[in-house]
């Protein structure tokens, strides 16, 4: 059976599409650490204030994704992604017109935290995934991967330019209208949830998953993800504060950022080639650990911009690395069937971690009047996550090699 009836709905096309709904998405998405600083110095918040709403955020998120993962693998992502691009929009644009607690905590948590997982680049990979043989689908979760990091590379330093430039409120304006974008481009995502290189299976949604927890690498995968999201979500808000409370200028902080997301380009193209070839859950258990050393590395190094850049730049390349990787493992135990929601599931481990990163930062500097315990919360983490990684196994379950050997 063909993939899609429109035959102009071709791999490329779905490739490119998904690609640029990831730019847009996690671009727009990877600049809100820039708006900490400006709004609660002209509002007048704490910084925790300002990361409570991105933590509830990343919470719903992570609650929310699954619901969504299940809706893309039963109906399609175009119709998915394009309503979350809404939500998404509306939170942006509530963020801008902000001038309370309960506003900032609705619009850039709550709405966003709807459209953050409506609208997720998860879903738009797993589109990706679902439209290529088996032995490219590693390759299509890095590309997809490194797409989310040219966005940051490509929005970091613009939507700074516009801060400078317009202010915050107005910055968040234009991002609002931009990430509207992605809803041109959902439309080009398949509608149904049929998948190359397996036949169909009758197992359904609800016995998936009852079969992913019942396997204890699953547990675990969850569990190590939540390292991920803590060091991602606690570097992405708080690095450009950390950057002006050591008295470098606000540029240098979208420098930074922008820099995780070029070298992220190279770490998730490197990490899908390597997952293709060598064991997934001992490269996930790497990354973990190379990202303990390199914050281990910025505690002790002078604190200069140039510390800063190469911080960023070795961080970058363990940026969102683990991301082919888990997906990878999810899909090859389980099959890509119903990858979205199995992933998603995976991704609230990721979430938790998020929500307390970003929302410990902002209690931690406003009770210490410093991010250290912080980084090194990140580095306990980081070991624990390495350590959690080593026995999860990657064998495909009978179920899958047989669908796969008839296919």
């Amino acid at each position: 059976m063909a993939i899609d009836e429109r035959k102009w709905r071709t791999p490329a096309v779905v490739m490119v599409a998904g690609c640029v709904i990831a730019v847009i998405g996690m671009g727009t998405r990877g600049t809100l650490g820039l708006f900490l600083e400006p709004m609660s110095s002209s509002l007048s918040w704490s910084r925790e204030t300002y990361a409570l709403a991105m933590a509830i955020q990343n919470l719903l998120w992570g609650i929310l994704l699954p619901f969504a993962g299940a809706l893309t693998d039963r109906y399609g992502a175009s119709w998915v992604i394009s309503g979350g691009a809404v939500f998404y929009a509306l939170g942006l644009w509530g963020m801008s017109i902000a001038d309370s607690v309960l506003m900032l905590h609705i619009s850039g948590g709550i709405l966003m935290g709807l459209g953050s997982a409506f609208a997720a680049f998860n879903l738009a990979i797993a589109a990706m995934v679902k439209v290529v043989g088996a032995e490219r689908r590693l390759l299509v979760m890095g590309v997809g991967t490194a797409a989310t990091s040219m966005g940051q590379l490509i929005f970091s330093p613009m939507a700074q330019g516009m801060i400078s430039s317009f202010g915050w409120s107005d910055a968040l304006v234009y991002l609002s209208f931009i990430s509207l974008l992605m809803i041109s481009f959902a439309v080009l995502l398949p509608s149904n949830p049929e998948v190359r290189g397996e036949e169909s299976t009758d197992q359904g949604l609800g016995e998936a998953i009852r079969e992913a927890f019942s396997q204890r690498g699953f547990i675990l995968l969850m569990i190590g993800f939540f390292a991920c999201g803590f060091h991602v979500a606690f570097i992405g808000i708080h690095l450009p504060a950390y950057v002006t409370d050591l008295g470098l200028a606000p540029q240098v902080g979208a420098y930074c950022l922008a820099l995780i997301g070029l070298f992220n380009i190279a770490g998730s193209f490197l990490s899908g080639m390597a997952g293709s070839r060598w064991s997934k859950t001992y490269g996930l258990s790497w990354i973990y650990l190379g990202r303990a050393l390199v914050i281990l590395g910025l505690l002790v190094a002078p604190k200069t911009a140039l510390t800063l850049y190469v911080f960023s730049a070795l961080m970058g390349l363990l940026w969102l690395s683990t991301i082919p990787l888990t997906t990878g493992v999810v899909a090859e135990v389980f099959g890509v069937r119903y990858v979205a929601t199995l992933y998603g599931f995976v991704f609230f481990g990721h979430q938790v971690g998020a929500f307390i990163g970003v929302w410990l930062g902002g209690v931690f500097y406003d009770r210490y009047g410093s991010y250290d315990g912080m980084w090194w919360a990140g580095i306990v983490v980081g070991v624990l996550a390495a350590l959690i990684h080593l026995p999860i196994s990657e064998k495909p379950l009978p179920r899958v090699v047989a669908a796969s050997a008839v296919a």
